[in-house]
């Protein structure tokens, strides 16, 4: 019997500003270059060129930087999730969080490994960060995947997020983080993860900016096990997540949680 296969949902694309500003610079760069070429003749027809050349070969690396962050959206990006995930080992039972959600890409996906579990999803839905960020765009990827029974979409900073202390079993963020200004801001950020995080609970963040920041600030709120791990390539720019986990308070002592 053939498998029917899985539908996915529209997860956008992610810094939809860039990709445009990168593809009118480049459609600029062309037509300056088409234009020197044209308008210079005789003694300086050398000069037009040298500036065609220019800027073709500007051209052709701005072009080569929007088809690559495009193919990141739209193909490399779902592959680095699944590391993601994998990184923090999702049993099936837990109360996982993602951290700036967006459309629900990393949220989705960890709702699929859940069996008795449930995946909750917090985010301000910037759309300069993310092309169509919104709630219901999240939901409507999360019925498309077949796991909005298993999904909760809440709206917060996360600075100040709505949860208790110690709710979650597993906290996730992917490419979220580093549109907080400030350092002192993306602390109060990993302080709330923190917070929110259960003793012995697994945490992984995935960015491409401040990571050995975020690392830094996980262990002088007293994570264990923290580790940074990449570059990945399958996304632009370059990635690294960092990883580790919460320890478990036993006795007035931590403890390693086993």
């Amino acid at each position: 019997m053939k498998q029917r296969k899985k539908r996915r949902g529209n997860y956008g694309i992610d810094a939809p500003i860039v990709v445009r500003n990168l593809s009118l610079i480049g459609a600029g760069l062309l037509l300056l270059g088409a234009g020197a070429i044209v308008t210079f003749s005789g003694r300086l027809q050398w000069l037009g060129k040298v500036v065609g050349l220019v800027c073709l070969i500007s051209f052709l690396i701005l072009a080569a930087e929007v088809l690559y962050m495009i193919w990141s959206s739209k193909v490399g990006k779902f592959r680095e999730r699944e590391r993601l995930l994998d990184l923090v080992a999702i049993r099936g039972d837990e109360k996982v969080l993602d951290v700036g959600c967006g459309r629900g890409l990393v949220l989705n996906a960890a709702a699929r490994r859940l069996t008795t579990g449930r995946a909750v999803g917090v985010d301000i839905w910037n759309k300069q960060d993310q092309s169509g960020n919104d709630p219901d765009a999240t939901r409507r990827n999360a019925v498309i995947e077949g796991v909005a029974e298993r999904v909760e979409i809440v709206d917060g900073d996360a600075r100040n997020m709505p949860f208790a202390d110690n709710e979650f079993d597993v906290v996730v963020s992917s490419l979220a983080i580093h549109n907080i200004p400030g350092s002192e801001e993306r602390f109060r950020a990993i302080t709330e993860m923190m917070r929110v995080l259960k003793p012995g609970g697994r945490f992984a963040v995935l960015d491409f900016q401040h990571v050995r920041e975020y690392a830094d600030a996980f262990e002088q709120l007293g994570a264990a096990d923290v580790r940074i791990i990449g570059p990945h390539w399958l996304m632009f720019p370059p990635v690294r997540i960092v990883t580790g986990r919460k320890e478990t308070e036993r006795n007035g002592s931590l403890i390693h949680h086993l």
